[in-house]
């Protein structure tokens, strides 16, 4: 099965978007990015821009650097620019609300992309099903080490959606295997493969006998594979990542980790471009809109390094 094949079913919602709305009403988005050093939300300003230029629609981009009162002020200066919708990636927890608040009292929409702002939620929110694809990852990985042993879990940012809801399904999978005990957890702040290097590291200091690690991004599923080499431990440790980075699915199809949720980064771009023509023309569009992740092991990473969703 290709992934053209695979995408035909989800990309149903993209499509009957925006149907009775015409580009032609929309002349300008604002796209406020977390952080454009990861490649996750590089890949879905990519799908964003693309498609826009393909609609004759101008993206104005700013890139937060992860620091939330940068991206306030950011979003200030796009709301200052005749912008028509806002799509809107929060940089953190904290400041989520700011934003959305801000382009609401023009009366500007907003499309939330990857986290929500609890609170203060955009007028449609788009993302991978986290939940169900970490849930999909850490039954794997459990599945690999016959469904027992000592599980170490190096979350994402504190606090954001991604990282409560692949928090939510990998612990559901954990608690339907009673072989598996989840022995220390640690929290991140960029997600990033140095972080996942020097969380392991110091984990298996103190949990010599973990066999599951669950990373709930690729980076740090990456600093993790390097934390277990250079920790010299003699068990197998079956690792888990989350993204479908480009940089780490090449590694992932030659066994450098064991499983990933390959996010259709391009496809959540385009689908929030047709999501803020749709807002644009009055429509009223679900509070949610979730895209699957693809599970993806060393066996068929490579259809996803050929052709990335």
């Amino acid at each position: 099965m290709t992934i053209k094949t695979m995408l035909a079913a989800t990309s149903l919602a993209a499509l009957s978007l925006g149907t009775a709305a015409t580009a032609q009403e929309v002349q300008r988005l604002g796209l406020a990015v977390t952080n454009l050093q990861a490649d996750y939300f590089n890949q879905i300003k990519i799908g964003v821009e693309e498609y826009a230029a393909e609609l004759g629609i101008e993206v104005i981009t700013v890139d937060a650097k992860n620091d939330g009162a940068t991206q306030v002020s950011q979003v200030q200066d796009l709301l200052t620019q005749d912008i028509d919708a806002l799509i809107y990636l929060p940089a953190g927890a904290a400041a989520a609300t700011v934003p959305t608040r801000l382009a609401r009292a023009q009366g500007i929409p907003v499309v939330n992309v990857d986290r929500n702002a609890e609170g203060e939620p955009g007028d449609t929110f788009i993302a991978t099903d986290n939940a169900t694809s970490a849930y999909e990852v850490c039954q794997h990985i459990i599945g690999l080490a016959g469904g027992e042993g000592q599980m170490i879990m190096i979350h994402g940012q504190r606090g954001t959606t991604p990282e409560v809801e692949r928090t939510r399904g990998c612990m559901q999978a954990i608690d339907e295997a009673p072989g598996v005990e989840l022995v220390a957890q640690q929290w991140s702040q960029q997600w990033s493969q140095a972080e996942g290097l020097d969380i392991t590291q110091n984990l298996l200091q103190a949990n010599p006998d973990v066999t599951l690690i669950f990373a709930q991004a690729d980076g740090l599923a990456l600093g993790a594979a390097q934390g277990v080499r250079v920790s010299n431990v003699d068990q197998r440790v079956y690792i888990g990542g989350f993204d479908g980075d480009t940089t780490a699915l090449p590694i992932l199809a030659d066994g450098g980790f064991d499983a990933t949720a390959t996010q259709q980064v391009r496809g959540i771009g385009r689908l929030a471009v047709d999501s803020a023509i749709a807002l644009v023309a009055g429509e009223e569009l679900p509070p949610e809109q979730l895209l699957p992740g693809f599970l993806t092991t060393p066996e068929n990473a490579q259809q996803f390094v050929d052709e990335h969703p």
